[in-house]
């Protein structure tokens, strides 16, 4: 082999070594510049705002919520539908925090889950509570509060009256029960009960659903032995 070719074949060599070492490097610039976008682009994790709900009543709050309710939420027209007829009520407003509760817990669906409970012919017709595991659920999450009386002596317990229950015991300042309310059925009214339960309402229409629930057949706890659920409608 002459030295001109050995020539050549030394300079093919060097020429091909030094394209693999750019290749090499091109190579790895490339991962270089790869990994070093994943580290730019890279989202960033925010974490989420819970909200609290806009409708969370308590036993601290009690009065403020229902005060910015009530002047929110100003209808005093409510129609209650049951399977044996329709009530027609009428909430006063001079009885603000019985009105705005009454309005809340009808907007919310709390009364569609329950029915008439308790019924004694020439007295009452009382609902609100019910054996549902819905209604159970809606007293937890608004913790059973109470709502202070609201007496007025313009308010008795007259015939179509709409009062609050309460608790007897260990509740000396009368403070209702925010769920359960009853209707006065008697002709002659349950006068007994004034200053003892806030009236915060009266039936305008339907005396005759109110007859028919009082006179189903009950247990020995007033309980109907055929339960009569409501809807509650907020007219205006």
């Amino acid at each position: 082999m002459t030295k001109i070719h050995h020539f050549y074949i030394v300079i093919f060599l060097f020429v091909v070594a030094c394209d693999t070492d750019k290749s090499a490097s091109k190579s790895e610039d490339k991962s270089t510049i790869v990994e070093s976008t994943d580290t730019i682009i890279k989202p960033k994790v925010q974490k989420k705002k819970i909200k609290k709900e806009s409708d969370s009543i308590d036993t601290k709050n009690v009065v403020q919520f229902l005060t910015n309710y009530g002047n929110e939420n100003t209808e005093t027209i409510v129609l209650l539908k049951t399977r044996l007829g329709n009530i027609k009520i009428m909430l006063y407003e001079d009885t603000p925090l019985h009105r705005a509760n009454f309005i809340f817990l009808s907007k919310i669906g709390y009364f569609d889950s329950t029915c008439f409970y308790r019924v004694v012919p020439d007295f009452i017709i009382q609902g609100g509570n019910s054996e549902r595991i819905k209604t159970m659920r809606y007293r937890n999450k608004y913790r059973n509060y109470k709502i202070s009386s609201e007496f007025k002596s313009n308010r008795k317990h007259k015939y179509g009256a709409l009062a609050a229950a309460r608790d007897w015991e260990n509740n000396p300042h009368k403070k209702s029960n925010p769920f359960e309310f009853y209707i006065i059925q008697s002709r002659d009214g349950g006068h007994h009960l004034d200053g003892e339960h806030t009236v915060f309402g009266e039936v305008v229409s339907g005396f005759s659903t109110i007859d028919k629930i009082v006179n189903l057949k009950a247990g020995n706890d007033e309980w109907p032995l055929d339960d009569v659920f409501m809807k509650m409608e907020v007219l205006n």
